[in-house]
Parts: structure tokens; sequence; C-alpha cells
């Protein structure tokens, strides 16, 4: 995985998409407490589709490795709520 062209640690613009609600805003923003730690600094940014149905959130957070970061991306994956990560 020392292929990455990422340099650890880092800050790292996450984006999830899906249902524009209440819930995934705030499990978006629980799992990466969880995962990365409760004093994790966390910029947030949204943006809702034309229709109004669904919610692209934009969280930047710091990475320690490669690792942690997929983990991350598994666990939002796991939730059934995301419909698309980048």
């Amino acid at each position: 995985m020392e292929d990455s062209p990422l340099t650890f640690p880092c800050d790292y613009p996450l984006k999830v998409m899906g249902a524009h609600t209440e819930e995934f805003r705030r499990r978006m923003r629980e799992i990466v407490r969880a995962e990365l730690g409760p004093d994790q600094p966390l910029a947030a940014s949204e943006r809702s589709s034309s229709n109004g149905r669904f919610l692209s959130l934009t969280l930047t957070v710091r990475v320690e490795s490669r690792d942690q970061l997929d983990g991350l991306y598994r666990t939002l994956h796991a939730t059934g709520l995301v419909l698309m990560a980048l």
C-alpha cells in the first residue's frame, strides 16, 4: 500500500452521498468520530441535489494512515446509508 499518492498523516476531504435525511448527516459524523477519535477536528460542508432527495457531505478529516482511511470507508459503507463515497 506504499503506492498511495497521499503522504500520511494528512487532512483528507472525505465525500459521502446519501439520502437527504438528518439520520444520514448524524450517522456520518458519528462514524468519523468513532473511527478517528472524539477530538477529531471535523470541517464539514454539504450540498443538496437539485431535487433535494440526496445530500453530499464533505468531511475534511485528519488521517494517520492508508489503513485508517480504508477502514473508515468500509465502516461508512457498512451502514447501508452511503450511496457513494469518494
